[in-house]
């Protein structure tokens, strides 16, 4: 952080975009793995959020986390991505409840499947891409741009009155009630 600070004289957006999805039920899910999701998706997202907001808060700037859709309702045999991705959704919305009167904007996307090197096996299997698209409106994967777009938008004064929100970037998916299609 301070090493952008000085190149840059400050600092106006901080974007925390990590995340491991390790598979498994609660009793199926080694401890390391649970540990590994919350200490990459979650505190992660905390440490960066910490580090960067004694500058933020100079620079009135704002932070976009990068959660999931998986933080709004919970996929099967994902327990510790969905846990740590819906960590992720609260803290958003805290730290904007902490920060905005300090001038500092806090908000999250949540994408739905995005291609990435993460996903890459799951694209692969056009058995669970054909499930995908069944639920997918749109019909196909994000790809990074069209998260980008909205990231970009968050964080800048165009969404000035926009704080404390975990904006579904999903294609649609969280529009369904879950039934299938008559």
């Amino acid at each position: 952080m301070q090493a952008a600070v000085e190149r840059f004289g400050g600092l106006d957006v901080m974007v925390n975009n990590a995340g491991v999805a390790p598979e498994g039920t609660a009793t199926e899910t080694s401890l390391s793995d649970w540990q590994q999701a919350l200490d990459v998706d979650l505190s992660g997202t905390f440490y960066g959020c910490r580090a960067a907001l004694p500058h933020l808060l100079k620079t009135r700037g704002s932070i976009v986390n990068v959660a999931s859709v998986s933080g709004l309702g919970a996929d099967w045999a994902l327990t510790p991505y969905n846990a740590a991705k819906g960590g992720v959704v609260n803290l958003t919305r805290a730290l904007a409840l902490d920060y905005a009167r300090q001038g500092v904007r806090i908000n999250a996307v949540c994408p739905s499947l995005t291609r990435s090197n993460m996903t890459e096996d799951m694209l692969k299997d056009d058995e669970l891409m054909a499930r995908f698209m069944e639920r997918l409106p749109l019909g196909r994967p994000a790809e990074p741009a069209d998260i980008a777009g909205v990231v970009a938008f968050l964080a800048s004064d165009d969404a000035v009155f926009v704080n404390g929100v975990n904006l579904p970037v999903d294609g649609g998916l969280t529009a369904s009630n879950g039934q299938p299609r008559m």
